[in-house]
């Protein structure tokens, strides 16, 4: 098993553990501290989803600062036992809502809106793109994006990256609804 640990909040120094597998990137505590510092260090009564929970790195750090309620989706029959332990684990209650699910067809039957995204799909699958036109029908109009990705991208949807970074062979992004461009 590998591990994560969580950076602020509630939880913070808690260990994470998931399996190793060739598709689970989870995100840096570096990436992890700057999207925070970005997004502003509570979220307090913020409703988040995180697609592609992979570890939960994303998901269970939102929860440890305060949101009201993080829905976590995953595919993967691994991750997601570990996700579930690691909800135990931490006492997460009714904060945390983990899905077993395809992310197009969580995102094509989800109820409800969305305050924070955080989108960190497998690399060079072309994910991103197939989302981008479901992201309106989920999240609110001040939503923030997180996305990582394998490159740099001026917006996902309508929404337009404000500010970016990159660690390592990953590109990440906060996004906010802006004007479209044509520049996808």
């Amino acid at each position: 098993m590998n591990s994560v640990r969580i950076i602020g909040g509630e939880w913070r120094r808690r260990i994470l553990r998931f399996p190793q597998a060739s598709d689970l990137r989870p995100t840096p505590d570096r990436v992890r501290e700057t999207l925070f510092n970005w997004l502003g260090q509570d979220l307090t009564g913020a409703i988040c989803l995180d697609l592609f929970a992979g570890s939960g790195a994303l998901g269970f750090e939102a929860a440890s600062r305060g949101a009201a309620r993080v829905v976590m989706v995953e595919h993967s029959p691994q991750a997601l036992r570990a996700l579930e332990s690691n909800s135990r684990l931490l006492g997460v209650g009714e904060r945390v809502q983990i899905v077993r699910a395809d992310a197009q067809r969580f995102l094509a039957g989800a109820v409800g809106r969305f305050d924070v995204l955080f989108l960190d799909p497998p690399f060079h699958q072309g994910w991103i793109e197939r989302l981008a036109p479901m992201l309106a029908g989920v999240l609110g109009d001040d939503a923030a994006v997180h996305v990582e990705a394998e490159r740099f991208l001026p917006g996902c949807g309508d929404w337009r990256t404000v500010r970016h970074g990159h660690a390592g062979r990953v590109f990440h992004h906060l996004m906010q609804r802006g004007e479209r461009d044509g520049a996808e």
